[in-house]
Parts: C-alpha cells; sequence; structure tokens
C-alpha cells in the first residue's frame, strides 16, 4: 500500500511548480496495482461509522474507491501528470459493482487516469479504479477531479456557484447537521486528507472560505440511509456546489436516486439502480444475494 503521508508531502512540494495545463493535457498511461489482500477491519469499522453503515453486511459500495485512493493518489503526485493534486475537487463518480462484495473478499486494484479534458473552471482529469476477485472485474468506478485555474473565459473565484441546471425536487427524508470536523473524522477513516477538507484556513488556501465535506462522504451517507443499501449495485452522483462545514442539510430521495439540498443550493445528486432478483443461476447462489 503507497504510504499517503509520503504522497501528500510529495504533493505540497511539488504543488508550486505545476502550472495550468493546457487544454487536452496527456495523462499518463501507466496504471498503479495493489495486489490482492484481505481487507484491514479497523478501517472499515471506522468508515462505517462515519458514514452511517451498520456494523456489519455487505462491503459498502464506494468503499473500494477508499480502497484504491492511495494508489490515485500516487498517480496524481507523479511528476508527469499535469494537474497539482492538493486543491482538487471531486465532481462526479460512477461506480458499478457486478456482484455482493464482503469484507472477506482479497481484492485485487488497479487504478489508472483516462484523459483530462476542460472545463468551465479549469482542467478536469478521469481516473478510473477496478477491483478483481481471483482475476474477475467484480466493482469499477470512473470519477472526475477539477483542477480550478483561470480559462479562457472570467472564472469567479471562492467558492463554485452551483450547477445552473434546473434539479427535479425530491421528497425531503432527512435533516443532517454536519460537523466543523466531519473532513479530518473521514479523512482520518479514508486516508484522503486533501487540506480544502480539514480546516478553514487549509481550505481558503484553495478559495474555500471554509472546510467544505468530502464528496465521497456524502455520496456514502446518502447510500447509508437508503432502503436496503446493500442492493445498490450502481450509482452515478454528481458534485454540483461544495457543502461549507459546519452545516445542515436535507438528505431527499425516491426510488430512482438521491440528493444532498441546502438552504439555496443542491449540493449533491445522485441516480441509483438497484440489483434484480435473484436469479436461477450459479451466479445468483454465489454473489451473497438471498
Amino acid at each position: 500500500m503507497p504510504n499517503l503521508n509520503v504522497t501528500l508531502v510529495r504533493a505540497a512540494v511539488t504543488f508550486p511548480f505545476k502550472r495550468a495545463p493546457r487544454p487536452g493535457a496527456a495523462v499518463p498511461t501507466g496504471r498503479a496495482v495493489l495486489p490482492a489482500a484481505p481487507i484491514a477491519p479497523g478501517p472499515l469499522a471506522s468508515y462505517r461509522r462515519v458514514c452511517g453503515f451498520s456494523g456489519t453486511g455487505a462491503l459498502p459500495l464506494a468503499y473500494p474507491h477508499v480502497l484504491g485512493f492511495p494508489l490515485a493518489t500516487r498517480l496524481m503526485t507523479a511528476s508527469e501528470f499535469p494537474l497539482p493534486v492538493v486543491g482538487l475537487v471531486h465532481t462526479w463518480i460512477e461506480i458499478t459493482r457486478h456482484r455482493t462484495l464482503h469484507p472477506a473478499d482479497p481484492l485485487e486494484l488497479t487504478v489508472y487516469a483516462d484523459g483530462s479534458a476542460p472545463h468551465r473552471r479549469g482542467t478536469e482529469v478521469t481516473m478510473v479504479t477496478e477491483a478483481r476477485l481471483a482475476g474477475e472485474l467484480v466493482w469499477e468506478s470512473r470519477s472526475g477531479y477539477l483542477s480550478r485555474h483561470a480559462t479562457r473565459a472570467p472564472v469567479a473565484t471562492g467558492v463554485p456557484a452551483p450547477d445552473p441546471s434546473p434539479v427535479p425536487e425530491l421528497p425531503a427524508v432527512a435533516e443532517w447537521w454536519l460537523p466543523g470536523d466531519l473532513g479530518r473524522r473521514y479523512g482520518a477513516a479514508s486516508g484522503d486528507r486533501n487540506p480544502i477538507h480539514l480546516y478553514p484556513l487549509t481550505a481558503r488556501l484553495f478559495g474555500f472560505p471554509r472546510a467544505i465535506a468530502h464528496g465521497m462522504w456524502t455520496v456514502a451517507r446518502c447510500l447509508a440511509a437508503a432502503p436496503r443499501p446493500d442492493e445498490v449495485r450502481r450509482v452515478r452522483a454528481d458534485f454540483r456546489s461544495p457543502v461549507l462545514l459546519p452545516a445542515t442539510v436535507t438528505y431527499a430521495a425516491d426510488h430512482t436516486g438521491f440528493q444532498l439540498r441546502g438552504t439555496d443550493r443542491v449540493h449533491l445528486t445522485g441516480t441509483t439502480l438497484r440489483s434484480p432478483g435473484p436469479r436461477p443461476d450459479s451466479a445468483a447462489a454465489t454473489d451473497g444475494r438471498p
């Protein structure tokens, strides 16, 4: 497992020397691989607690992303990577599980960059994480990460404005209070200690007035609150505006997906697809579904 402290120090050292990339800047073609190994129970238990999952059961849908994060960090802190990793903002994620996973499953993880593209606020790179079990692809995700910098069009400073496209309002389900230390707590559980999530001072260095919640925490918390979360096999989540900590947010959901809303903006939208009923074949008997 790559040492996150070392890679984050390297990121901080190299950050001042990386300039805004040109449009369509090439990303490295290499892949980072973590050989199959048992999942450590301590960090998983911490992740379940901070995200609101039950203490037992199937592996939470987003957890392989957490396991692969050190590999992604190693790739994104490499000298040939075109974007400075410090201050990167997670903009969207798509996750698909091909079978139910369990904490005892020894997953092999592969992470690689799959291109970059211009964004209205800078440059966005797509990172892919794949999990295999005995050589079989059992889980995969694609994520967008934004490096904010000046573009040809004027770019406002500070907190990004919410996506202007309309969002149909889903029924409110619950109201959550998110404390100011949430970023530090999730960072300790996940290893993602990007300074925009930790303290107001470190967040202000990157244009945010206060620390912001991790996008992956908001997704995981919404999935944990869903009925029968172990049945969700695909999710697409878009991070529309950051959640400044501390905050009170509204969790809204129906059978199609979920939202996280503030008083004046939508922070997160997500769509979900659930597993079909049991199939009369061997796969249905071995993937953990009743």
